[in-house]
């Protein structure tokens, strides 16, 4: 059987990124700068890298701006352009969008991750989709969808990605049950949301991306709800373990949890750290204010 290509990406940003008040009283989280790039444009580029065509947005009420940034600059673009800011044009570039590649869809309800991506299910129709959130960077050689867009070339079935995290923060994540370890890939006999640490099946937690088959829609149809009292993502990904193929895929890469203030900061210097342009400023920097701490104790 010939698996069927994924060309269409849901992006959950309905929340209100309430962690990070006051700055996202009026500015949506997912615009927030890493470095120089809004969090939503990393997300972006890795789907793209992945050949990700179609982009389906789950928004919320004052997300105008998320829906602005991705549009043209006309008055900005000409200025670049008059003054010969060529580079900068460039850059500029990468976050337009093409006319009719980005959907919008209002989630009306905080009802959980589950019911936004249930809110996309007539854009996704009856085809494999993935599902990226923003607040999971990823700094990988190899952008993390696509390493497992290639591992799902030859499982098929749904995919999620996973790492490895230590038992008391299990209660945090979706928790993988594995039948069979392959190394790179394992088969999952099921997954549960949130576990104690003393329930967890495994120490192999899901992070924000998934390549889905539309069964999982249709077991979202039942909105059922789970952990939190919200319908749960993981728990319509569990219901396909029992008839369909349910594969975690332990990618390669550092990943950076941007929707909690001290992933945000990690992932600023981890990103900062890596530019050449700003290594040996930002290095030095850091040097110092480390010296300034142990002299301080």
């Amino acid at each position: 059987m010939k698996i069927k290509k994924v060309t269409k990406a849901v992006f959950p940003v309905a929340g209100m990124g309430t962690r990070f008040l006051p700055a996202t009283k009026s500015i949506p989280k997912e615009i927030m700068t890493l470095v120089d790039r809004p969090l939503i444009q990393y997300a972006i580029d890795e789907a793209r890298a992945a050949g990700i065509k179609e982009f389906i947005f789950v928004t919320s009420r004052g997300k105008s701006a998320l829906e602005d940034y991705f549009d043209h600059s006309p008055e900005l673009e000409n200025t670049l352009r008059k003054a010969g800011k060529d580079d900068l044009l460039e850059i500029l570039k990468e976050t337009n969008m093409d006319s009719g590649a980005i959907a919008y869809l209002r989630q009306t309800r905080p009802l959980g991750l589950g019911h936004a991506v249930w809110c996309a299910r007539r854009l996704i129709g009856d085809e494999p989709f993935a599902v990226l959130l923003p607040d999971d960077v990823i700094a990988a050689e190899k952008p993390c969808l696509q390493q497992m867009m290639e591992a799902y070339e030859q499982t098929g079935g749904n995919m999620v990605a996973a790492m490895e995290v230590p038992p008391h923060k299990a209660s945090s994540y979706g928790v993988l049950d594995i039948a069979e370890d392959m190394g790179a890939i394992v088969l999952a006999k099921g997954m549960v949301e949130k576990p104690k640490a003393e329930d967890a099946p495994s120490n192999l937690a899901v992070i924000g991306r998934y390549i889905l088959t539309p069964k999982v829609l249709s077991n979202l149809n039942k909105m059922k709800q789970g952990a939190g009292g919200e319908i749960q993502l993981t728990d319509a990904i569990a219901e396909e373990t029992k008839t369909g193929k349910v594969y975690g895929y332990r990618f390669r890469g550092q990943r950076y949890d941007c929707g909690s203030k001290a992933g945000f900061l990690q992932a600023t210097v981890a990103f900062g750290l890596a530019r050449p342009d700003l290594r040996e400023e930002f290095g030095a920097y850091l040097n110092d204010m480390i010296a300034l701490q142990k002299a301080a104790q």
